[in-house]
């Protein structure tokens, strides 16, 4: 059996950043673990998510953020998601300095990667959480 079977989680790529090649790896690595993976696309605002995170019924959001906004983009999406009755695991990968990960945490945020962790590693905490 795979690890995450019949759990969705939406990756999002909150705030002006162009950039998705890691969202789509790790995309990639959650699928291949079971999930069933919804992506947002480029440029997404935090209202945005957390209306398709309620539409999609998942069980997780992943944002990816590598503008150096980390800290207010997940406190934004935290904030949406609450004000609409999501209540999902959230995640932020991407640029983000250590000394911001508890701050992200106390924030919200079930775990914080960033690009210097392997993939098996990213997959294996998301399972954690969302399998318990």
């Amino acid at each position: 059996m795979v690890a995450l079977t019949g759990k969705r989680i939406l990756i999002a790529k909150p705030g002006l950043d162009g950039h998705d090649v890691g969202a789509k790896i790790i995309a990639l690595a959650l699928r291949d673990a079971g999930a069933e993976v919804i992506y947002t696309g480029l440029r997404k605002s935090p209202d945005y998510i957390a209306r398709v995170a309620i539409e999609e019924d998942v069980d997780a959001v992943g944002l990816s953020i590598l503008t150096g906004s980390h800290l207010e983009l997940v406190a934004e999406t935290v904030k949406a998601l609450s004000d609409q009755g999501a209540e999902v695991a959230l995640f932020v990968g991407g640029t983000i300095p250590e000394p911001d990960h508890a701050e992200l945490k106390l924030a919200g945020a079930a775990g914080v990667f960033t690009a210097e962790m392997k993939v098996a590693d990213v997959v294996a905490a998301v399972t954690e959480v969302l399998t318990g």
